[in-house]
């Protein structure tokens, strides 16, 4: 399996800490996105809307994050991670669009202005990263994971840009319950971070 992923890149995250949760070896291809290697031939054929990550499986091409975690989980038949019963899979499913909706354009937003200079409003999308943290903290009142008994891949898809929040002056102190169980994601057998960066909060 060949990944093509940007090191600082949430998303690109979300696949390569999936990809070491499970023990699935596989090739990392860095993307130069300041250089505008996403807008080539080359990498539009894979994906045409030219976003990381990208995982090339021997020839089978899929496009997106969360995408590739559902990809992932049913090629390598980890159903410990992605449920087959219609219940357990909508769960997942639900946490998969927060991943895609309030956590891009909440703490995924607010760490883009830090980080790459990204044009928003700051204080309205860091009132949506805490919106959604508070949601997030409050469905952790009664289980230790988002969606199961056990780690999914939903809790992989909000992993990510909650852990790097403060990059985007996203304060998590507040939200006892998500740190917790960021930490619990942390303690996993196979767990990789997501490379910090000195912004936003992080800053010295």
């Amino acid at each position: 399996m060949k990944l093509y992923s940007l090191s600082l890149s949430g998303h690109a995250h979300r696949a390569r800490l999936f990809l070491s949760l499970v023990g699935q070896p596989y090739e990392t291809v860095e993307v130069d996105m300041a250089g505008g290697q996403n807008r080539s031939a080359d990498f539009l054929a894979l994906n045409p809307f030219g976003q990381i990550p990208v995982l090339d499986d021997g020839g089978t091409v899929v496009p997106d994050s969360n995408a590739i975690l559902v990809y992932l989980a049913k090629k390598l038949d980890r159903g410990d991670w992605l449920p087959e019963d219609p219940e357990g899979a909508a769960r997942v499913q639900r946490w998969l669009s927060v991943a895609a909706g309030p956590i891009a354009f909440g703490p995924a937003t607010a760490r883009l202005v830090t980080l790459f200079g990204a044009s928003f409003d700051t204080g309205d999308v860091i009132a949506r990263a805490h919106r959604i943290l508070a949601l997030i903290d409050a469905e952790l009142a009664s289980r230790d994971w988002i969606a199961a008994d056990r780690p999914t891949i939903a809790d992989v898809a909000l992993y990510s840009y909650i852990a790097a929040a403060p990059e985007g002056n996203v304060d998590l102190a507040p939200y006892g319950r998500v740190r917790a169980w960021l930490a619990r994601i942390e303690a996993l057998p196979g767990f990789v971070p997501l490379p910090a960066s000195p912004v936003g909060l992080n800053a010295a």
